[in-house]
């Protein structure tokens, strides 16, 4: 009997133990919730924009080439407006200019640009005009000056008829007419005279150089038209000519 009343003794001194220490034991932390899944953000849109030549002339044209990628619209400016995500388009700008394409997307704006210069052409050259015949014929055709009462041919003359006798070689369907003169002393059939043997005298010296003499006429003018009217060595000197015209 004693025996039994210290078991249950024991077994309620136990019992009131373990309850003091499961009392006085903390309760165990409990675990974090697990995180999100991480969102991945749109990517940022990316846009290239080139052009076939960066120089062109005014009046030319050049070809935009562009490509794009996470775009969902794209705007190419100046003048051209929206346009796909790739492509090309032709221009021809006036002036020198920026173009610009922007793209955008759930991931933002991108752009990208391609300056033109133009260049202005000089002007034309403004044509030449060709000189006429009778306008090389007063340039290159020289006359041929004598002394007083002389038709003897001068180392002047001979450098100004070998001129002539070229151009005439240049254009050999062209005939002349050589004119005789005098200043004006002598009486007016004296100088007609020498005139006539002064035209003549240029007319030989040409055919020597092989101008024939088919395509020369000569007349003698005397003193009757003079080149200079005043009575003075100079004005006399400018008179004593042989004279070339063209033919008609």
């Amino acid at each position: 009997m004693r025996t039994r009343t210290y078991t249950k003794a024991l077994f309620s001194t136990l019992l009131v133990a373990v309850a003091q220490v499961a009392a006085c034991k903390k309760p165990a932390p409990q675990a974090p919730p697990p995180p999100p899944p991480a969102v991945t953000p749109p990517a940022r849109p990316t846009v290239n924009l080139r052009a076939s030549s960066t120089t062109i002339q005014r009046g030319d044209s050049v070809t935009l080439n562009w490509s794009s990628t996470n775009a969902t619209a794209l705007s190419l400016s100046p003048g051209v407006g929206n346009v796909s995500p790739e492509g090309s388009t032709r221009v021809t700008p006036p002036d020198s200019i920026t173009y610009t394409i922007t793209a955008t997307g759930p991931g933002g704006s991108g752009d990208s640009s391609v300056h033109i210069s133009v260049t202005v052409p000089p002007p034309p050259a403004p044509a030449t005009r060709q000189p006429s015949l009778q306008e090389l014929f007063d340039k290159e055709v020289k006359d041929a000056f004598f002394d007083y009462d002389k038709a003897d041919i001068r180392t002047d003359a001979r450098d100004a008829l070998s001129q002539t006798a070229q151009f005439l070689r240049s254009y050999p369907q062209l005939k002349v007419v050589i004119e005789g003169h005098c200043d004006e002393r002598g009486s007016t059939e004296y100088n007609l005279a020498l005139g006539d043997r002064r035209a003549a005298s240029a007319k030989q010296f040409l055919v020597s150089l092989g101008i024939p003499a088919a395509r020369m006429d000569t007349v003698s003018y005397g003193k009757e038209r003079p080149f200079c009217s005043a009575s003075t060595e100079e004005c006399w000197q400018q008179n004593r000519r042989a004279h070339f015209v063209m033919a008609k």
